[in-house]
């Protein structure tokens, strides 16, 4: 693997990981409350993301800007993998992020697990818009 894609991977993995940070350590009662942030088995998507990434539909106004990245989201995964909601952690405009709700709030998680009991639990998401 070259420098430059190691350097790259790197500085996407610390954006995530700082995001994720910040997302799960802001504690608004009302929304977190009733949602662990980490579960012994954490919630699946139903066919993973490639059955997720096909639901996208790339939305024209950010193909027509050439706008191209990741939205990083929060889905909030009841205890029968169902998402009760979505919040967008960092995003990118142009209709992206409404799509990325759309298609996860549509979305079927395998439920998260702990201590042997189906729980609700958060899980944050990335999904890339890249243009051919």
């Amino acid at each position: 693997m070259k420098i430059k894609q190691l350097l790259k991977y790197a500085y996407t993995l610390t954006l995530f990981l700082l995001l994720s940070t910040i997302a799960f350590s802001q504690n608004t009662p009302s929304e977190d409350e009733d949602y662990l942030a980490f579960a012994t088995t954490m919630p699946e998507l139903k066919g993973g993301m490639p059955e997720l990434v096909k639901k996208i539909n790339y939305p024209s106004i950010a193909k027509q800007n050439r706008i191209e990245g990741k939205v990083f989201a929060m889905a909030y995964v009841d205890e029968k993998g169902n998402v009760d909601k979505v919040k967008i952690i960092k995003g990118l405009g142009a209709g992206c992020d409404e799509e990325v709700s759309r298609v996860l709030s549509s979305s079927k998680f395998n439920p998260g697990q702990h201590e042997g009991k189906n729980v609700k639990v958060k899980t944050t998401i990335s999904v890339v818009f890249k243009l051919n």
